[in-house]
């Protein structure tokens, strides 16, 4: 018995793949999918919508950021210029004593001829003290016969006096001074009141 080769069947006419159809058809597919996802309802792409969104974002944050940036660094140099301008305040006013004890001695010095080289001699350094305080914004606050003003000095006595306006200053018993501007010690005075 001869043995029988099944025949080769051809494809069933609805069943036959062309090989050439199928690359074509898997070319066009992932276009089509990605022309889909891009495209919004009007055919126009919705992606750069969304990208110009975010980068009008970050540029908004980015300058947000730079203006808060800007503010810290502005009040920073504040800081540091008031604590500049103040850093010698305790120093300036623990110089003030040594001033006011070469005021008072060149006041007691009397008028005799070997005092004269004496008060001259403080007088040069009272006022060596005085230019250094100045050069560092230092000044002085005598109020005498001005009206009394509490913000610079401090009354320590009320005393009448009839020919001079009450409420002024009428004796400066220790110079106040102020520090670039700023209060570093109140003057200390008699103010006259009216008479009773």
């Amino acid at each position: 018995m001869a043995e029988e080769k099944p025949e080769e069947q051809p494809a069933a006419e609805g069943g036959a793949v062309d090989i050439e159809q199928t690359d074509e058809a898997l070319a066009e597919a992932p276009a089509t999918a990605d022309s889909d996802t891009e495209a919004g309802p009007d055919g126009e792409p919705e992606a750069p919508v969304d990208l110009e969104a975010e980068l009008e974002a970050a540029k908004d944050a980015a300058l947000r950021a730079q203006a808060d940036a800007m503010n810290v660094q502005r009040r920073a140099d504040q800081e540091i210029e008031k604590a500049r301008k103040f850093a010698l305040e305790r120093f300036c006013s623990d110089l003030l004593s040594v001033v006011d004890n070469l005021e008072r001695a060149l006041e007691s010095s009397g008028d005799e001829q070997g005092n004269a080289a004496l008060a001259e001699g403080v007088e040069l350094t009272r006022k060596g003290f005085m230019d250094v305080l100045a050069k560092y914004g230092v000044e002085a606050v005598d109020p005498e016969g001005e009206p009394f003003d509490p913000e610079t000095a401090q009354a320590m006595s009320m005393v009448e006096q009839p020919d001079v306006e009450p409420n002024s200053v009428v004796a400066v018993m220790q110079k106040g001074y102020l520090l670039n501007g700023r209060l570093l010690r109140p003057a200390m005075v008699m103010v006259s009141k009216a008479p009773s």
